[in-house]
C-alpha cells in the first residue's frame, strides 16, 4: 500500500511539473496572464491620415451610449483627463457614403491612447458631405465653414488592434 501512495504522489508531481512548464511557455518571461483563448467580438474600421485602422469598441463613460452601442458602461472612464485623451471624431447626421470614425492618433505615436474623447462632427446645411479621412482634413473643412465640431465629455475605450497600410 505505501508503494501505491508513493506512485500516485510521484505521478501528481510529474503532472504538476508538466502543467507548470506548459503554462510558463505560454506566457514567456513577462507578467503571466494565463493561457489565451479566442472570442468573437465585432471590430470596426476608422480612418487615420487617409488609411483605415481596425479597432474594438468595448467601453464608454456615458450610460445611454453604452446601451445604444451595446458595450460596457464604465463610469470610471469619466476620471480620465480629457486633455490626455486623443480625439475620436464621429459624424452625426448627413455624411458621405463610406464615412467611418476618424482618429486623431494611432499606435506608435506619442499621443496614442486606447481611451478617446468623443468629438461629434456635423455638416453645415449648405455643405455637400465629402469623405473625411483625417483630422487635418477636419481642420480645413471647419476653417472653410463646411463642418461644425462639438466636443463632448464622453470617453470611449476603443483600442486600435491593427494599423492599416498607408497609401
Amino acid at each position: 500500500m505505501p508503494h501505491r501512495i508513493l506512485s500516485l504522489s510521484a505521478l501528481s508531481l510529474v503532472a504538476l511539473a508538466v502543467a507548470a512548464g506548459a503554462y510558463a511557455s505560454l506566457s514567456g518571461s513577462g507578467p503571466r496572464m494565463g493561457p489565451s483563448t479566442s472570442i468573437s467580438h465585432p471590430a470596426f474600421h476608422g480612418f487615420y491620415d487617409g488609411h483605415k485602422d481596425t479597432y474594438l469598441n468595448t467601453d464608454v463613460s456615458d450610460k445611454a451610449e453604452a446601451g445604444t452601442m451595446h458595450i460596457n458602461y464604465a463610469p470610471v472612464l469619466k476620471t480620465v483627463p480629457l486633455k490626455s485623451a486623443p480625439e475620436m471624431y464621429l459624424v452625426q447626421g448627413k455624411a458621405a457614403a463610406g464615412q467611418l470614425a476618424v482618429f486623431g492618433s494611432e499606435p506608435g505615436e506619442a499621443s496614442y491612447s486606447p481611451i478617446w474623447k468623443e468629438t461629434i462632427l456635423t455638416w453645415k446645411a449648405s455643405a455637400m458631405p465629402t469623405l473625411i479621412t483625417s483630422d487635418t482634413q477636419i481642420d480645413k473643412l471647419e476653417k472653410q465653414g463646411k463642418l461644425a465640431e462639438r466636443a463632448t465629455s464622453t470617453r470611449l475605450n476603443c483600442p486600435i488592434i491593427k494599423v492599416g497600410k498607408r497609401s
